[in-house]
C-alpha cells in the first residue's frame, strides 16, 4: 500500500511538472507556397531581378530571413533551398500572379511528387498559399474561396498519398489589415470577409482530411491569423511601433526598375510589414517561433501551477517513509 501511494505521488509530480518535450526530430523540411515562404526561387528564375536587392534580402520577399529559415534553425537544420518549391506570386492553383511562366501551388506539388516516388516520412512538409488567389482581385479576377480550399485540400491529399506524414498547413492573416488593402473601409472589409471565409473553410477541411486520411497522417494547422491579430491589437507587446503601414510604403518587388538604389529610411525592426504585402524579417521570426511551438507535442506548465499540491504530496511521501 505504501509503495502504491509513493508511486501515485510521483505520477502526480510528473503530471504537474512534465518533462519538456521538444519538436519531432525532422531530418528535412519541404516547402510549398508563395512569396511568404520563397527563399530565392523567383529571384533565381528572374536572374536576380525579382525581388530586387538590396531592398529585398537574398532573394527573399522581406528585409531578411523568412519564417522557414527561422523554423529550420529552431529545428537544428541547415535549410536546403532545393527542398523549397515555393514561388512568389503562386496561387493555390496552376497560375502565378507575378510571372505567368512560373508555377502555382499545384505545379509545385506535382514537381515534388514526380521527383520523389516516395516522400520521406521523417520530413516536415509545409503548405502556405492562398493570398494571391484573393489579391488577384486587383487584377480584375473574382476570388473564389471554395476553389482555393479545394486546391489546398488536393495539395495535402497528394503529399499524403506520396508518403508524407507530417504536413503543416498555414492559414491566412487578415488580408483586410494589410497595407495593400487597409487604405479604405470598403477594401478592408472585402478582404477581411475573404480571409475569414478562407480560414473557416480551411479549418473545416483540414479536420475532415484528418479523419479521412490514414491515421498516421499528422496535419498541423498553423494559426498565423491569430498571431497577426494579436500584433495589430498590441504592437508594442511584440516590439513594434507600427502594424498598419509598411516600412517601404509600397510593394517594390513588383517594380524593380531603379529600386536597388532606393534608401530605406524606416526602422524595419519596428514594423510588422516590410512592403504592402510582405512581413518584415522581425515578423517572420515570430511566425517561425509560432511554427516551432506548434510542433511540440506538449508544453511545460508554469512551476507555480502545482506548488500547493506539490507540498502536500511531498508531505505524504515523507510521512510514509518515516513509517
Amino acid at each position: 500500500m505504501q509503495r502504491q501511494i509513493i508511486i501515485t505521488g510521483f505520477l502526480l509530480l510528473s503530471f504537474l511538472f512534465p518533462w519538456k518535450v521538444l519538436a519531432k526530430d525532422y531530418g528535412k523540411i519541404y516547402v510549398f507556397g508563395d512569396s511568404f515562404s520563397d527563399t530565392g526561387n523567383v529571384f533565381n528564375a528572374s536572374n536576380g531581378i525579382i525581388p530586387p536587392s538590396p531592398t529585398y534580402f537574398n532573394g527573399r520577399f522581406s528585409n531578411g530571413s523568412v519564417w522557414v529559415d527561422y523554423l529550420a534553425s529552431d529545428l537544428g537544420l541547415t535549410f536546403n533551398p532545393k527542398n523549397n518549391f515555393a514561388f512568389g506570386g503562386a496561387t493555390t492553383g496552376f497560375e502565378n500572379l507575378g510571372v505567368p511562366s512560373l508555377p502555382g501551388l499545384q505545379q509545385q506539388i506535382n514537381s515534388f511528387v514526380v521527383g520523389n516516388q516516395t516522400a520521406d516520412p521523417n520530413a516536415l512538409y509545409i503548405i502556405w498559399a492562398g493570398t494571391n488567389d484573393y489579391l488577384s482581385y486587383f487584377f480584375d479576377s473574382i476570388p473564389n474561396p471554395t476553389k482555393t480550399i479545394e486546391n489546398l485540400s488536393a495539395a495535402v491529399t497528394s503529399l499524403a498519398a506520396d508518403g508524407a506524414k507530417d504536413i503543416m498547413v498555414v492559414n491566412l492573416p487578415d488580408l483586410g489589415k494589410m497595407p495593400v488593402a487597409n487604405f479604405d473601409s470598403q477594401s478592408s472589409n472585402f478582404f477581411n470577409t475573404l480571409s475569414s471565409t478562407h480560414n473557416s473553410s480551411l479549418n473545416t477541411t483540414l479536420k475532415f482530411l484528418s479523419q479521412q486520411l490514414s491515421p498516421d497522417i499528422n496535419i498541423i494547422e498553423l494559426n498565423v491569423n491569430s498571431l497577426f491579430d494579436k500584433i495589430i491589437a498590441d504592437p508594442e507587446e511584440f516590439g513594434f511601433t507600427n502594424a498598419i503601414n509598411s516600412c517601404l510604403g509600397r510593394d517594390l518587388s513588383v517594380v524593380p526598375i531603379d529600386v536597388p538604389t532606393l534608401p530605406v529610411l524606416c526602422n524595419p525592426d519596428k514594423f510588422l510589414f516590410w512592403d504592402e504585402i510582405h512581413p518584415t524579417t522581425a515578423t517572420h521570426k515570430l511566425i517561425g517561433e509560432l511554427a516551432f511551438s506548434a510542433l511540440k507535442p506538449q508544453s511545460v506548465p508554469e512551476a507555480s501551477a502545482g506548488i500547493g499540491m506539490l507540498g502536500g504530496i511531498l508531505s505524504v511521501i515523507a510521512l510514509l517513509k518515516r513509517k
